[in-house]
């Protein structure tokens, strides 16, 4: 979905912030949250609309994700500080802003991730929502923020359907048509 065309509608705003101490003091070059756009650019379609590198501060971090999430903005996806590190506050600045928890992509992440190791349980990544914008914490390390961000990726655009305010569901119910349904029925409630 390269062409940069989401569904019916417009490509997805996406905003990615790397969180990392290092990074943002220029000591250490950010290689995930780069990829982590390049996937959302050619896999999705998405438009990169904000990138950013902040230190790992819970209050820094909150202000950011109001920012982005306030203005017109899709998709938030940081990476980094989810782990159990002392300086990991990623999730708490992320918990500190939603309007509400989205759970099951946060597991499907550590779910996955977990296939491949152990110390995937480790994380402690949130999704949520903070208006109409899904926030969505992965991993620092490159390996392991694109195993993430791969294992929800498919999700993606239904969610930003949804938060866009499409709920009629449109391409599951001409799935369901098309399946042997009369494709003449009201959409279900």
């Amino acid at each position: 979905m390269a062409d940069g065309k989401f569904l019916h509608g417009a490509a997805i705003q996406a905003a990615v912030v790397t969180i990392s101490d290092r990074c943002a003091a220029g000591t250490l070059r950010d290689t995930a949250g780069p990829a982590v756009a390049s996937i959302l650019i050619l896999e999705l379609g998405a438009q990169i609309a904000a990138t950013r590198v902040l230190p790992d501060e819970a209050e820094v971090i909150a202000a950011e994700l109001t920012d982005l999430c306030d203005g017109t903005i899709d998709l938030v996806i940081t990476v980094g500080g989810t782990g159990i590190a002392p300086r990991d506050v990623t999730p708490e600045a992320t918990r500190a802003v939603l309007d509400r928890e989205v759970p099951g992509l946060a597991e499907a992440m550590r779910a996955a991730s977990a296939r491949i190791t152990p110390n995937a349980l480790l994380s402690r990544a949130v999704t949520g929502i903070r208006a109409q914008s899904l926030i969505v914490n992965l991993p620092g390390s490159l390996k392991a923020a694109t195993e993430n961000l791969r294992a929800i990726l498919p999700t993606l655009p239904h969610a930003v359907t949804m938060l866009r305010g499409d709920i009629a569901h449109a391409g599951q119910d001409a799935e369901r048509a098309t399946r042997g349904g009369t494709g003449n029925a009201s959409p279900a409630c």
